[in-house]
């Protein structure tokens, strides 16, 4: 019985120390955390045919593009108002992204003149 409690208090030990030992080593890893550079654009968007099948479907593809902070599309003006993260996606790449959605032959992306 007290071979049985020594173990208990070997094992109990040895996974603390092998706990605290990850949890070290992880925090010694240097993470370089690089801060969003928020930027705003205006995309006229042409070949929207209606708010539901097409709007809806760029606003929910836009919105799910890496980079992409926030995404609304208005139907009515055929207009896509994007918030994005210029670390890790550009205007250029936004509007090439659009123009590809659906097989690329429906739509079509411009920057929009304020």
């Amino acid at each position: 019985m007290r071979v049985q409690k020594i173990l208990v208090a070997v094992a109990i030990a040895g996974f603390t120390l092998v706990g605290c030992k990850n949890e070290n080593t992880s925090t010694t890893k240097k993470t370089e955390v690089v801060a969003a550079k928020q930027q705003m654009v205006a995309l006229h968007i042409s070949g929207m045919t209606c708010e539901i099948g097409c709007a809806k479907t760029i606003q929910s593809k836009l919105s799910k593009k890496e980079g992409v902070l926030e995404a609304k599309v208005v139907f009515k003006d055929s207009v896509a108002n994007i918030q994005f993260d210029a670390n890790k996606t550009s205007k250029k790449d936004l509007i090439a992204f659009v123009d590809g959605i659906a097989g690329g032959d429906l739509y079509k992306a411009t920057e929009a003149s304020e």
